[in-house]
């Protein structure tokens, strides 16, 4: 089957990835559709540390082709979306709501593919960007068969951690004011978040002009191509920024950027060694700053909460996809991914 794998030096679009049965707790899925992440492009860059070889892609929907033993939530012929989140769901975390914070769901990469008679780790659990996978089947959330991949697949990643930070990490209320600093895949997700938390002034920040019509489309009620101009709109400062590039100079801006009681969510994803800065005495006015792990989700529930908004017409799913690429085309599609020439390319299968 086809398949994208990075081996620590390149990266190739290959035709004979294997991928073995699915076993007790897990489900095999034919990806239908598979959205290109700034995350993997990261894994090839070593922004983020990975064992290689490596079969790439997290954020995925397709069809359930077989379950294994004990699995009853999802049937062959299902439509799913693929969480990245494959927590236990026995453990104190998991029993408290918190599966982001399972330590099951994190770190330990398994190995269920084969290339050329090698495993190949599977990345973020899930590995969309294979014809076929394997997961766990608390990954596997099933939706409805009306939605279109290329959108469904997008739930799985970008509107999971854009929305989920909104309204489950900084909790944005009627009226409160939001800057949005990035406003590529994740930043449009926490546009959308705060439109629909009902923010009375949502303010994005990006430096290519040519994404304030699509910022504009996703929620933001103010458009400005650096912070500098976030003060004479609010002299006060924001009630939440949200940083969504993963540079640590904006994550200062961020933090510069609060009022009194602000809080500043990190979404973007630096060098692991990366550090930021800040003026210490600025933040004694009940001033926060939040890490966020895949929007504090819960998969299974909001999953199928952003699928139900969708078919509402409330959340915007359809727009996020700027073009869907073959995946023998994931060189064209990684390349317009980098120079910001689309908000999310989409691979197909």
């Amino acid at each position: 089957m086809r398949g994208v794998i990075f081996d620590g030096k390149q990266v190739r679009v290959v035709t004979d990835l294997e991928v073995r049965e699915p076993g007790p707790g897990e489900v095999r899925v034919a990806v239908s559709a598979a959205g290109l992440c700034h995350s993997d492009l990261s894994v090839v860059n070593g922004t983020i540390p990975f064992p290689v070889p490596v079969a790439l892609g997290h954020e995925g929907a397709g069809v359930v082709e077989a379950v294994g033993g004990g699995v009853t939530h999802v049937a062959p012929g299902d439509h799913v979306a693929l969480s990245t989140l494959a927590n236990c769901g026995t453990c104190a975390e998991c029993d408290r709501g918190r599966p982001t914070m399972c330590r099951q769901a994190i770190g330990r990469p398994g190995r269920p593919f084969r290339h050329d008679g090698s495993p190949v780790h599977q990345f973020a659990s899930n590995s969309a960007f294979a014809e076929r996978t394997v997961v766990k089947a608390v990954q596997a959330v099933r939706i409805p068969d009306d939605i279109p991949p290329a959108s469904a697949a997008l739930i799985g990643c970008g509107v999971l951690t854009g929305v989920g930070a909104v309204l489950n990490r900084a909790r944005v209320d009627h009226g409160d004011s939001v800057l949005v600093i990035g406003t590529g895949g994740i930043g449009l997700n926490v546009l959308q978040g705060a439109r629909l938390a009902g923010a009375g002034r949502i303010v994005a920040v990006d430096a290519n002009p040519a994404k304030e019509e699509a910022a504009r489309r996703f929620g933001a009620t103010d458009f400005l191509t650096s912070t500098e101009g976030v003060r004479e709109l609010l002299p006060t400062g924001v009630d939440h920024a949200f940083e969504c590039v993963g540079r640590v100079e904006l994550i200062r801006q961020a933090i510069d950027a609060l009022d009194r009681h602000g809080q500043a969510i990190l979404l973007g994803v630096p060098p692991a060694t990366a550090e930021a800065s800040f003026r210490v005495s600025s933040m004694y006015l009940d001033k926060s700053i939040l890490g966020c792990r895949y929007g504090s989700s819960r998969p299974q529930r909001d999953i199928a909460l952003y699928a139900g908004l969708y078919r509402q017409g409330r959340l915007l799913l359809d727009e996020l996809v700027s073009r869907t690429y073959p995946v023998e085309d994931f060189e064209k599609a990684a390349a317009d991914a980098e120079a910001g020439r689309v908000a999310r390319a989409v691979l197909t299968f």
